[in-house]
């Protein structure tokens, strides 16, 4: 007979000063960052703080190590991840950390289509999951990201519903737009 015993309580984290970065926005190559962006900008916006760089899984795997191994000392509490073609490096940051990775599949020239880098992130083993966003959906990656975040900070989580309603009313201005027979596509 097994018993289940209770989870231990949480340790107490202290508090990320503000200038910290709570999410780290990496990819493998400089090409990557036009996609990358959409993330780094939108958090910029919801006011959380980031950092973002380079890590390549093949070119640089000690640094991919060294940037996983100590995100979370660093202050990090979400890794989002570009990777295109067998977008490797989502999943090896997954393995060196237990922070939440979010893998943003990346259309590269060598890849067929972004299928490649879609199953590569979708398809890791239990017990190292990366949460994958559609190709190129850096944006809905930051948007996750801050998501974890609200989960314990009420600012964010306001900002969260703030954006959301935003989102809702350009979709009824353009309704009304259609509505008077006109038309904006901004």
């Amino acid at each position: 007979m097994s018993t289940i015993l209770p989870a231990p309580a949480p340790a107490a984290e202290t508090p990320a000063p503000s200038d910290t970065p709570l999410v780290g926005i990496i990819m493998g190559s400089q090409s990557d960052l036009k996609i990358m962006s959409a993330a780094a900008e939108l958090l910029r916006q919801f006011g959380v703080t980031y950092e973002i760089t380079l890590v390549s899984a093949h070119r640089t795997p000690h640094r991919l190590v060294e940037y996983a191994e100590t995100a979370r000392k660093r202050g990090l509490r979400v890794i989002i991840a570009g990777g295109g073609g067998a977008a490797h490096l989502p999943g090896m940051v997954a393995s060196f950390t237990t922070l939440p990775v979010i893998g943003v599949p990346i259309n590269s020239a060598t890849s067929i289509q972004g299928l490649d880098s879609i199953l590569s992130m979708l398809q890791m083993p239990a017990g190292v999951p990366v949460a994958t966003v559609a190709l190129e959906g850096a944006t809905n990656a930051a948007v996750l990201a801050t998501q974890m975040l609200a989960l314990s900070n009420a600012r964010l989580a306001d900002v969260l519903e703030k954006y959301r309603t935003s989102l809702k009313d350009k979709v009824m201005r353009t309704i009304e737009e259609l509505r008077k027979g006109g038309f904006s596509d901004d």
